[in-house]
């Protein structure tokens, strides 16, 4: 039998995160005053079901062989990425291309440090990634949003206005792709315009792809070097297997640059802060990159497009809410301002009511005034039970 339906099972298996030191579980109480022990965690990105099977007997075996001492040339783990973005995403890369940080959120931090200096400029696309604002103002850098035009059901850029929003000061371009918190897949075409844009403005372009292989069916999901090979000397690729295999809490993300100058740069920068991956968050890695890992995010998918399915069509039944569809992503971005209440008393009913945790809108930049983000990679029941409570919530509504 194929693994998409064997597996299908073990997504529904209940998992108690609570108690775990579960940013997601254990930490909702004190930011969203919704209890674990009622509530829903909704809002960090990461998911409630176990990792694939293969990443959990890498775990298992270096738990066998009982040593953890220092670890050296991991050439394995680098020719397993070389594969996975082969494989799934066709990108032709050179294993030594590839860089480690501690996850993603570093990786921006990096970035801001290796080639910007405190008072420049960071273009920003919002509403997006909140974590890009938040490193550009604790670096002492500066957020140059231009938000996206909301069109139909999705989101666009206009980079004429962007253009005109630009001051000088600008040194770098942070970009989201497939764009967090929308879910929104770019074109080929719209990533060209992107680096055009970027070298037209003498910008560090930092390409953010981490929920890359979090693709439904029907789309299909672009890296930046793919489209803009052109522009290279400028690229800076940022991945990492964290959401895709839920193992965020390894710490292990993948900068991917292609430029030998601009790699000398950043490994300079990691060699004088003495850092280096960790001998178990490169095992899972390079578990998880496999055809074995691929199968299991081909399962994973038909499960999330169940609970995407289910939690769109809650939505679409509540007068005055709209969730954007995905084309990537487990994360659904949902408006409520044909609600005509205020954020706060939206805000009151999502966890007071409802007694969900779901990650505010605002926090997202402009145009995410109205929006909350809910995270549906958890056990179906779960997502049921959320759409039952915002149903109630709402129930004056309908």
């Amino acid at each position: 039998m194929n693994l998409t339906h064997t597996i299908a099972s073990r997504f529904d298996d209940p998992i108690d995160r609570r108690g775990t030191h579960s940013s997601k579980w254990d930490k909702m109480e004190q930011l969203f005053g919704v209890s674990a022990e009622d509530g829903l965690a909704m809002w960090t990105a990461d998911s409630d079901y176990a990792s694939a099977p293969c990443v959990i007997e890498a775990v298992r075996q270096a738990a066998d062989l009982g040593v953890f001492g220092y670890s050296w040339e991991h050439l394995a783990y680098r020719d397993a990425i070389q594969w996975w973005m082969k494989n799934r995403h066709g990108w032709d890369i050179d294993t030594n291309w590839i860089l480690t940080s501690q996850g993603l959120g570093n990786a921006i931090a990096l970035c801001l440090d290796v080639w910007t200096a405190p008072g420049d400029g960071v273009v920003i696309f919002p509403p997006v990634y909140h974590e890009f604002a938040h490193k550009i103002n604790k670096s002492g850098r500066k957020v140059l949003e231009c938000p996206l035009v909301r069109d139909g059901d999705t989101y666009a850029l206009d980079l004429d206005d962007a253009q005109n929003r630009l001051t000088g000061s600008e040194k770098m371009l942070f970009w989201c792709s497939p764009q967090n918190p929308s879910g929104r897949i770019w074109t080929a075409d719209e990533l060209r315009a992107v680096a055009e844009f970027a070298r037209r403005n003498d910008l560090m372009l930092v390409s953010d792809e981490i929920h890359h292989d979090l693709i439904y069916r029907g789309h299909t999901f672009v890296p930046m070097d793919v489209a803009a090979p052109e522009i290279r000397d400028r690229l800076v690729m940022l991945t990492a297997p964290s959401k895709t295999f839920n193992i965020a809490g390894q710490r292990t993300g993948n900068i991917i640059i292609p430029d030998d100058g601009l790699r000398a740069a950043m490994a300079n920068r990691l060699n004088t802060l003495d850092y280096a991956p960790g001998s178990l968050g490169v095992q899972m890695i390079t578990a998880a990159y496999s055809p074995e890992g691929a199968e299991w995010v081909d399962a994973q998918m038909e499960y999330l497009d169940g609970n995407r399915q289910l939690f769109d069509a809650t939505i679409a039944d509540i007068p005055g809410l709209w969730s954007m569809p995905l084309q990537a992503t487990y994360l659904a971005w949902v408006d409520f301002s044909g609600t005509g209440m205020s954020y706060d008393d939206i805000t009151a009913r999502v966890r007071n009511d409802a007694r969900i945790a779901a990650s505010p809108g605002p926090g997202f930049g402009t145009g995410g005034e109205m929006h909350m983000r809910f995270n549906l990679a958890t056990q179906r029941a779960r997502v049921q039970e959320a759409c039952e409570r915002l149903r109630t919530a709402f129930a004056d509504l309908q």
